[in-house]
């Protein structure tokens, strides 16, 4: 007997009259809901000790070393989400600042080649391991923003979160925590905080015309795939760009690595002449180096938005173009 299946009418109306509207998971719920508590009575310890002993690096010291998930109230109070404060423990791994140094006690760090990203349940772990560690990231919450290089490194947007006063618990703080939560999102997603902004008016000012062209590539899945820059056009390419700029981490960055490869044989193929540039930069391929190999070996010439690697690019154009 042949199975009769649900007409699409019927799966139509399944979806509506059967809709959950919200997923709910009673145990799940409850869980975060502990959590939350957790974390907002982590709050108030902090924030009555605070007010009877005043403000004090060894009240935090003793907050992020001694009390269960300290760290997360200290990151809760200031809006540092947990992947910022991992990028920036990346980041002062990687660099050899005197001045910051001096300020996190590196060289009482954990000595390892970078091999990988500390999550945030090694860098708990640390801080209650190493004295001397802990007090560098109590540090950074206190002392941070009067380094210059941290000042030069960090998105103003993230800067303004290090700010020592949100532990004083005033209005204006909470609300600029508040206001830096709600607003993350279309922050991040702005065209003015896009570093290929900086190619386009670059681009404009060699008074260079460009395209973001699509091209149907059949080995990987004959989707278009949109170019970030064809320069001048897609009818006579001479350079195409593609920009992948990341400061988070995902797996989906190993998977774009295997497409670009896959647009570059197709580049290759049909557009012999074309100069394929790969702008990549940001901490997130800094930390995924198997992707990063993956991903450099597509391009012809690599850049990051440094600002001698943008010169470096000025003179492509140049030797290219003849511009400027």
């Amino acid at each position: 007997m042949t199975k009769r299946y649900p007409s699409l009418d019927e799966k139509f109306n399944t979806v509506i009259s059967k809709n959950t509207f919200y997923f709910y998971n009673e145990e799940f719920e409850e869980y975060y809901e502990g959590h939350i508590s957790s974390v907002a009575q982590n709050i108030f310890l902090l924030r009555n000790r605070i007010e009877r002993e005043g403000l004090k690096e060894t009240i935090l010291f003793e907050h992020i070393t001694e009390v269960e998930n300290g760290l997360d109230a200290i990151l809760t109070v200031t809006g540092f989400s947990k992947e910022s404060l991992q990028r920036l423990v990346t980041f002062i791994r990687a660099t050899e600042d005197k001045t910051l140094s001096s300020l996190v006690n590196k060289d009482s760090w954990p000595t390892e080649d970078f091999k990988t990203e500390w999550g945030l349940d090694k860098i708990k772990y640390i801080i209650k391991a190493n004295k001397k560690f802990a007090e560098g990231i109590v540090n950074l919450f206190f002392k941070g923003p009067t380094v210059p290089v941290i000042k030069r490194v960090l998105p103003l947007f993230e800067f303004k979160k290090l700010d020592i006063n949100k532990f004083r618990f005033s209005v204006e703080s909470l609300v600029d925590t508040i206001i830096r939560y709600k607003t993350k999102g279309s922050y991040k997603a702005a065209k003015g905080g896009n570093p290929e902004v900086v190619i386009e008016q670059i681009l404009t000012d060699y008074k260079l015309g460009f395209e973001k062209g699509k091209f149907r590539i059949p080995k990987a899945g004959n989707i278009p795939r949109t170019m970030d820059f064809i320069i001048p056009n897609k009818t006579s390419p001479k350079i195409i760009i593609e920009c992948s700029y990341s400061v988070t981490t995902a797996s989906g960055m190993g998977d774009k690595a295997k497409t670009e490869k896959t647009v570059a044989d197709y580049l290759k193929k049909n557009y012999p002449n074309v100069v394929f540039v790969g702008f990549v930069d940001g901490i997130g391929w800094y930390v995924r180096r198997g992707d990063l190999k993956r991903m450099v070996e597509a391009y012809d010439l690599v850049f990051t938005f440094g600002k001698d690697e943008l010169e470096r690019f000025k003179n492509l154009l140049s030797e290219t173009f003849h511009a400027k």
